[in-house]
């Protein structure tokens, strides 16, 4: 476990939300499988909650902004300035799909989508720094991006956040590691994810750590979610991908990554 009490270093996986149809039922979802606590925020907030553990913020869960918008757990990379991040996703082929505003005093964000496509957020940390706690059960431990124009991705973050690279090729298997500009700490994947279905978007995958795998991922089923990745065993240690029942796609695993 560790927990984070500064500004996330430009480029890390610093928050994740998801917007959902039926908040009440997602609030209760998340509770049962990793024992989340919310802190509601005012009326400006729109009904948007902080996930706790220990009275920590962990991720964000609220409503739907636009029904007809896929649900989808964000993940948002930190940025020092926003205005200027965005400015460097439309000069490398990405595009605004929310342009830059402030959260209240929490921040400032945007929405963009990157070269291949793949949406995620983007965080100027203000009173709200983003995740508070990660690395244990029921947090954020790993953020990873899925696609088939791997080497146009790579190109893209390395432009806009200043990522390197290390590779972790075997058998088939074809995965980097991005290392932030400010120390070369690993802090996300990205991988050329040949076995996503047709149709489906490159897209960023949110790994929430779990003490115990097996239990997490019955849990879940229990609840409704369906198990697209049965649990199993890999390098990175037991791991499972579940679809909850509001339709969200996430990771879950055994041996999370160090997020510091």
């Amino acid at each position: 476990m560790s927990t984070q009490t500064e500004k996330w270093p430009a480029g890390t996986p610093a928050w994740v939300d998801l917007g959902v149809e039926d908040l009440p039922a997602a609030k209760s979802f998340y509770t049962k499988l990793f024992g989340w606590e919310y802190l509601s925020g005012d009326e400006e907030a729109g009904g948007y909650v902080l996930a706790q553990l220990d009275g920590q913020a962990v991720a964000g869960l609220g409503p739907k902004q636009d029904s007809t918008m896929p649900t989808v757990w964000t993940t948002y990379l930190a940025s020092d300035n926003v205005d200027t991040t965005c400015k460097e996703v439309a000069a490398v082929g990405g595009q605004l799909i929310a342009a830059p505003f402030d959260v209240m005093d929490s921040g400032r964000m945007a929405i963009a989508a990157d070269s291949v496509g793949a949406v995620f957020g983007i965080w100027q940390a203000g009173s709200h720094i983003g995740a508070e706690r990660v690395n244990e059960h029921g947090a954020l431990c790993w953020n990873e991006l899925h696609t088939r124009e791997y080497a146009l991705a790579r190109s893209f973050y390395a432009d806009v956040f200043g990522y390197s690279y290390q590779d972790i090729d075997q058998d088939g298997f074809i995965y980097a590691t991005a290392k932030r500009a400010s120390d070369g700490r690993e802090v996300a994947g990205i991988h050329l994810d040949t076995q996503m279905a047709e149709g489906a978007p490159n897209h960023w995958l949110a790994w929430f750590a779990s003490d115990h795998v097996d239990r997490t991922a019955a849990t879940a089923v229990e609840l409704g979610s369906s198990a697209l990745v049965p649990v199993m065993d890999s390098p990175m240690g037991r791991m499972a991908i579940l679809q909850a029942p509001q339709g969200e796609i996430f990771g879950i695993i055994d041996a999370p990554r160090t997020k510091a």
